[in-house]
């Protein structure tokens, strides 16, 4: 089951990719002590750590939104045929993400709204496609709406210089420029309600504009919580940072007030990464969390 409803919303998991990233732990989590992957070796392998090769596993994935008739996507992944020089396994894809977009009942030209929670080469990528020589929007008749923040980091008139060194290398320019050239952007800050169900909230660290999803229908909530995090082994280690974490002391501050959030409300954490089943549904446990179960999507 790729599939839930929690409330008035129905939730669909579109997974772009999945395996290797090709960092070992150490590499891409390098605050995280090697006695964590070690010790959590029976948890963590094989949905989120490949024993095999000592490689983060890791998904990329969209969270597809309906509710009333509306068409909803969060984050879109790293797209075909972009040329990632400083992401080799973001370059050049060519995956069939718009065929499981179209099994899960949607056409690019049905899509209302299209979310990027931060503007990272792996959630942007889908915002676009090769026409010819020419990158055009995907969802043509979608609104864009995109953190300002992160668009004036990441826009290169702007002489930035970001912890991953080029690792974003022309995604701007092939994956956020065009849409707003299409006028098809919204650029929000401080908070955007995006209807009854849902809203947008600033949760800054990873880069400057990060942001998370909040559902709350009727009794259920969720958190769909882009980069977060990465592995689950951030639930139980919250002052864990991954390598790109444009601010690491902020990136702390956040994980840690939004999964407590989650955990008192009982919220589903769905991040853009986590294979397995996708997410979890956490509580606290002293000073950190625990995982209480899995979310209830079918094992990758």
């Amino acid at each position: 089951m790729h599939e839930i409803v929690l409330g008035d919303v129905t939730i669909t998991r579109i997974v772009e990719y999945y395996g290797s990233v090709g960092m070992a732990p150490g590499t891409f989590f390098p605050e995280s002590p090697a006695e964590s992957w070690r010790d959590g070796e029976h948890w963590l392998a094989p949905d989120f750590l490949d024993p095999a090769t000592g490689t983060v596993v890791a998904a990329a994935q969209t969270w597809l939104l309906r509710r009333e008739g509306r068409t909803i996507l969060v984050d879109t992944g790293a797209g075909n045929d972009k040329e990632r020089p400083h992401a080799p396994v973001w370059s050049r894809l060519d995956t069939d993400f718009l065929g499981r977009l179209a099994a899960a009942g949607v056409r690019p030209e049905d899509v209302d709204l299209v979310i990027n929670t931060h503007l990272h080469v792996d959630h942007v990528g889908w915002n676009t496609r090769l026409d010819g020589r020419t990158w055009v929007p995907t969802f043509p008749n979608a609104t864009y709406l995109l953190p300002r923040a992160d668009f004036e980091f990441w826009n290169p008139a702007n002489g930035r210089t970001p912890i991953s060194g080029h690792g974003n290398q022309n995604v701007f320019e092939d994956s956020v420029a065009p849409v707003h050239e299409a006028g098809l952007t919204e650029l929000w800050e401080d908070g955007h309600r995006i209807d009854a169900n849902l809203r947008l909230e600033p949760a800054p660290g990873h880069t400057p504009g990060s942001s998370v999803v909040v559902l709350e229908s009727g009794t259920d909530r969720a958190l769909f919580a882009g980069d977060l995090l990465h592995t689950p082994l951030q639930f139980v280690e919250p002052d864990t940072n991954s390598c790109f974490c444009e601010d690491p002391v902020r990136s702390r501050a956040t994980r840690r007030r939004l999964l407590g959030w989650a955990a008192d409300t009982g919220a589903l954490v769905l991040p853009a990464h986590l294979g397995g089943h996708g997410g979890a549904e956490v509580v606290r446990e002293g000073g950190s969390f625990a995982i209480k179960g899995w979310a209830p999507f079918a094992r990758l």
